[in-house]
């Protein structure tokens, strides 16, 4: 059915213009899929090499996901989130691990931060470690529980080290050699090591080293079946991401952009294509009106334009590819250089993504031939020269049902955004936006006749060019709805990603400048002493000071595993409310052990109130069912949940409080603590924390954006080149030259107004509900910025329509 013929061969041979636009959208469509494709691939085989373990052959871990487990057998769903700071084992599992018969050492590995006397940061372990990390001694000994091993230093020489539990002096047992070690690493006896880590009892991961040989496979296997299901055994590559907790949030960076906004990005870009194909069919009707009037069956048509897409369609793909592995690597170097994806990861491009876009494109060309030829081959030959000539005005019976259906559809979607409020909100906006771009597509025909009937009536009233472009779109509302639909796309997916970002930025910022009462605001990359705050809440007109240290938690809100900021204070409850104003909306600022408070908008989400339990993950992963004693409305701009320090101290990698608040006080009082910065320094600090998901929206809605502006330029340039002879009529029957373009002008502002008007409706459609949702308020829209929006869609799509017009014209009467 698909064997190239003459009649296809001759139509892309001596008519190529009319498969230009084709081709483009065709390779556009190409070029989004591949590059979410090949994102989604590097996420799914995202790796990094070992380094600390590369001569540890086989690692044991905890499991760096949470779980979450609903339902049973075949409705059994497991919702797994990266924890949001590092899981780790029970140390008893190191005796397991050893007991094997293919293991000679089973060795428990601690990293933890230390200080020295002067607030350095050294980095400590447990000298059992050496035995695959290979440092030696240049003098002295191994240490034993009170000594440590230097990379700098002398044998006998007495220092003072501060752990999470305070300062305390060890003796240099050893000096390691420095060139194979820097200088800022200590180690300490085994049990020391673990004991003082902050988290007692508990390791990192356990290096398991073979007998002779024993392959890295068969012990892999031993210790798998000795620690059963309470650790992961890792060999290769997947060692590094035990030492390289980032990757997990790596993978699911990458995973998120190829699959969820890859997913998004393929419909619309796969719907555009089709949009395109059937506009290129549409617009030879008259030549299919007339093979069909000199005996040529429905066969040989749908089989023309079969063989036409097929001469077409995998070229675009190729070559659509190209700029799509482009736009994938820088992408990706955009990603790495933010530091959101480890510097040893490397882009993963295989034959799949690419395999796919090329067969998706074909797919979708075929398909969207198939049924914008299904009415020029079936219908009678003579009725089909009378329908070339003119537009039907009768209601497609499949499309207008599905249409209306499609916006009924948007508006229920709309109306459970509105009713839920956290994540639910936002992940019921994307359906909003598919369901109302839908229905646009579906009732194209018919909302082009409204829009035409609606703009057009200023347009009677200002001149004969106007007034004929008026009448243009009235009884052309096909050819108007295929150059309506893309502005839309383009306007509302980019209003979406943009404005959400400036909604929840206004948002987080308003409530940081209304929380933030302390005077001074110290930062230590270094981390806190312990005695730190006592010592500040000693200092000269201080009157209250409070230690935070920043990590996140999770919950199970709204059906699934969700991510929220956390603070643990240092400090009581009173001096906490003297430097920040969380807004306490019920129940009671407390810090007690075993409490907690939360946002509001977070607890409504979890299904708990004041006074009730509510499940947590702490930051390692470690079930706790703490007592909620207040809910307040500050938490986008502070923190979500609200914890004792000492709640979170045994949970994290380093118990140091990062950030000291105080009322009162000088800056100079404060300088020995770290880096001093008053309200406007930390909220500008904290506003750079934000920066990625900033730059990631925008360059998402940039794609799509970008994308819909291509197809919607390239839809209007192929409507304009199809109109040749109408063109040239106007010009016979005596139109000047500058009263042509003024129509062609004139139609191209009533699309574009047209296609700003429905996206932004749509846009406010989405966005109402899902910041209502997600932040309680109205959604935020920078009138500069959207007018900048507004106006580069105007200005496109009026170059776009004017320059091919000028083409059209050229070789016609002078005016």
């Amino acid at each position: 059915m698909f064997v190239p013929n003459g009649l296809a061969r001759a139509a892309v041979r001596f008519k190529p213009a009319a498969f230009v636009g084709t081709f483009v959208a065709l390779a556009m469509a190409a070029l989004i899929v591949s590059a979410c494709g090949i994102l989604l691939e590097t996420g799914l085989r995202a790796s990094v090499p070992p380094v600390r373990y590369q001569d540890a052959p086989v690692v044991a871990a905890a499991d760096q996901r949470a779980h979450r487990v609903t339902g049973h057998g075949d409705s059994r769903e497991d919702d797994a989130v990266p924890v949001p700071d590092r899981a780790r084992l029970d140390n008893s599992l190191v005796a397991k691990a050893g007991s094997v018969p293919g293991a000679r050492q089973a060795v428990a590995d601690v990293t933890f931060p230390v200080q020295t006397g002067d607030g350095t940061q050294l980095t400590a372990h447990g000298w059992g470690s050496t035995a695959f990390t290979g440092e030696r001694l240049a003098a002295g000994r191994a240490p034993e529980d009170g000594e440590v091993v230097l990379a700098k230093g002398t044998v006998g020489e007495r220092v003072r080290l501060t752990t999470t539990d305070g300062p305390r002096t060890f003796r240099v047992s050893g000096i390691a050699k420095p060139e194979e070690q820097g200088e800022g690493t200590v180690w300490f006896a085994d049990s020391e090591a673990v004991r003082i880590s902050g988290h007692p009892g508990r390791i990192d991961a356990i290096a398991v080293l073979p007998k002779d040989g024993v392959t890295a496979e068969a012990l892999k296997a031993q210790v798998a079946r000795a620690l059963g299901n309470r650790a992961e055994v890792h060999t290769g590559d997947s060692r590094g991401s035990v030492e390289d907790s980032s990757l997990a949030e790596a993978e699911e960076l990458l995973v998120g952009i190829g699959g969820s906004f890859g997913g998004v990005a393929t419909m619309v870009a796969v719907f555009t294509a089709a949009g395109t194909v059937a506009l290129s069919v549409a617009q030879r009707a008259r030549e299919f009106a007339l093979l069909r009037a000199i005996g040529t069956t429905p066969r040989q048509i749908r089989r023309s334009i079969a063989t036409e897409t097929l001469l077409v369609a995998p070229l675009a793909g190729l070559l659509g590819c190209l700029p799509g592995i482009g736009l994938a690597r820088w992408w990706f170097g955009q990603l790495k250089d933010k530091g959101a994806i480890p510097a040893p990861v490397e882009l993963s491009v295989s034959y799949i993504p690419l395999l796919t876009a090329v067969g998706g494109v074909l797919g979708t060309a075929l398909v969207a031939g198939y049924m914008a030829a299904r009415r020029p081959a079936r219908i009678k030959p003579g009725q089909a020269l009378a329908e070339a000539s003119v537009e039907r005005l009768r209601i497609g019976w499949i499309r207008t049902p599905l249409g209306i259906a499609a916006a009924v559809g948007g508006f229920v979607c709309a109306g459970v955004s509105a009713s839920t409020t956290g994540e639910d909100a936002a992940n019921a906006a994307l359906g909003i936006v598919m369901l109302f771009m839908l229905a646009v597509a579906l009732l194209g025909p018919l909302i082009a006749r409204l829009c035409a009937a609606l703009f057009g009536l200023p347009l009677r009233g200002a001149g004969a060019s106007a007034s004929l472009a008026a009448a243009n779109a009235r009884t052309n509302a096909r050819r108007l709805a295929s150059a309506i639909t893309p502005i839309v796309l383009a306007m509302a997916f980019s209003s979406v990603l943009v404005f959400m970002h400036t909604s929840e930025e206004r948002v987080t910022q308003e409530q940081q400048r209304a929380g933030t009462v302390a005077d001074h605001i110290v930062t230590s990359e270094a981390g806190l002493t312990p005695g730190a705050v006592r010592q500040a809440a000693r200092a000269p007109e201080v009157t209250a000071a409070v230690g935070l240290l920043k990590t996140g938690v999770l919950l199970p809100a709204n059906g699934y595993l969700q991510q929220a900021s956390a603070q643990g204070v240092m400090g009581s409850g009173r001096d906490l409310a003297r430097v920040q104003d969380l807004k306490v909306e019920k129940g009671a600022l407390s810090l007690e052990r075993g409490q907690v408070a939360m946002d509001a908008s977070l607890a409504r989400d979890a299904g708990v109130g004041v006074g009730e339990r509510v499940e947590l993950r702490l930051p390692d992963g470690t079930k706790v069912r703490p007592t909620v004693v207040a809910t307040y409305g500050r938490g986008m701009g502070l923190s979500q949940v609200t914890f004792s320090h000492a709640d979170l101290a045994r949970h994290v990698s380093s118990a140091f409080a990062t950030e000291l608040w105080t009322k009162g006080g000088s800056a100079a009082g404060l300088e020995k603590f770290g880096t001093v910065t008053d309200r406007g320094g930390h909220h500008a600090a904290q506003s750079l924390d934000s920066e990625l998901n900033a730059w990631a929206n925008t360059v998402m809605a940039a794609v799509l954006g970008g994308f819909a502006a291509v197809a919607a330029v390239n839809t209007l340039v192929m409507t304009v080149l199809d109109r040749r002879r109408e063109l040239g009529t106007l010009r016979l029957i005596g139109s000047t030259r500058r009263q042509v373009l003024n129509m062609i002008h004139w139609e191209a502002l009533l699309v574009t107004l047209a296609g700003l008007v429905l996206g932004t409706g749509i846009a406010l459609a989405t966005l109402v509900p899902m910041m209502k949702g997600l932040t309680g308020q109205s959604p935020y829209i920078p009138p500069l910025l959207y007018g900048s929006l507004a106006a580069t869609v105007l200005v496109t799509g009026l170059a776009a329509a004017s320059v091919p017009a000028r083409s059209a014209l050229r070789g016609t009467l002078d005016a």
